[in-house]
């Protein structure tokens, strides 16, 4: 898929999430999605993207896949120059704090991942990068 045929389906996904007030969008291949609104590292303008989010106690992982792109996605270049981020599941929006996961972590998480969503596993059979794994914890 073009990188500009993913942003306008995002923006879409995330406008149909917003107006329905998270009943239509709120799953997607099978897990859940949220809402990512994150600070524009060079525009200071807000942006948001629908994710697939995971629970792990009271954290939200998300996954900075991109698809398998050889670069991170926008959006995990904006929580890592500003990681104060907001994100939106279902109807509920919470402020919370994005840090990427720590070798250990991630190892122990990407089983986890990859059992919810099998098509992490090839993204990153196509890609160099480690796909990052980001931990949010409410603020």
């Amino acid at each position: 898929m073009r990188d500009s045929t993913a942003k306008h389906l995002s923006t879409f996904h995330s406008q149909l999430f917003r107006a329905t007030r998270g009943r239509v969008g709120k799953r997607l291949v099978d897990n859940d999605m949220l809402l990512l609104t994150t600070v524009g590292s060079r525009t200071g303008e807000l942006h948001t993207v629908p994710l697939l989010y995971l629970r792990d106690s009271a954290d939200v992982i998300i996954i900075a896949s991109w698809g398998g792109r050889p670069s991170h996605p926008q959006w995990y270049s904006n929580l890592l120059a500003n990681p104060s981020v907001t994100i939106q599941i279902v109807e509920e929006s919470t402020s919370v704090t994005a840090r990427t996961a720590s070798g250990e972590e991630r190892s122990r998480l990407w089983p986890l991942i990859t059992s919810a969503y099998d098509g992490y596993r090839e993204y990153q059979s196509r890609t160099n990068r480690e796909i990052p794994v980001v931990i949010l914890s409410r603020t």
